[in-house]
C-alpha cells in the first residue's frame, strides 16, 4: 500500500492550494480516506474525510466552507482543495486510507479507522 501526498508548498493568506494523493497497493474504492494534518506542537487533526462505502464526505469545523475533498477513482488519487487559506492552517498535510465505515466528522478527526499513511507535505501560510 501506498499513498503518495504532493502539491504543498507556501501562500499568503487568502490564497489557494491543491494537495493530491495518488494510492496504489488498495481498492481505492472501497476504503474511506482522507486528509490530516500536523502543526508544530499540536495534536495530529482530521481535516476532511470521504466515506466510499455511503458516499459522503466530512469536514472539521475549522475547514468548511474553504476545503473541499475530492476523490477520482479511475486515477486512484484524492484531492484536497484549499481556499481561503490562514496562517493557522500551516502544518504538515497527510493523506491516509482505511477500510472502515466513517459516519460522522468526529471519525475523521480522530482518524478513526485508518491504516494506511502516507508522508505529508508541508503547507505554510503566511500573513
Amino acid at each position: 500500500v501506498q499513498l503518495q501526498a504532493s502539491g504543498g508548498g507556501s501562500v499568503e493568506a487568502g490564497g489557494s492550494l491543491r494537495l493530491s494523493c495518488a494510492t496504489s497497493g488498495f481498492a481505492f474504492d472501497t476504503y474511506s480516506i482522507g486528509w490530516f494534518r500536523q502543526a508544530p506542537g499540536k495534536e495530529r487533526e482530521g481535516v476532511a474525510c470521504f466515506s466510499s462505502a455511503i458516499g459522503m464526505t466530512f469536514y472539521a469545523d475549522s475547514v468548511k466552507g474553504r476545503f473541499t475533498i475530492s476523490v477520482d477513482n479511475a486515477k486512484k488519487t484524492v484531492y484536497l482543495q484549499m481556499n481561503s487559506l490562514k496562517p493557522v492552517d500551516t502544518a504538515v498535510y497527510y493523506c491516509a486510507s482505511g477500510l472502515v465505515l466513517l459516519t460522522d466528522a468526529h471519525e475523521c478527526t480522530t482518524a478513526s479507522g485508518m491504516d494506511y499513511w502516507g508522508k505529508g507535505t508541508l503547507v505554510t501560510v503566511s500573513s
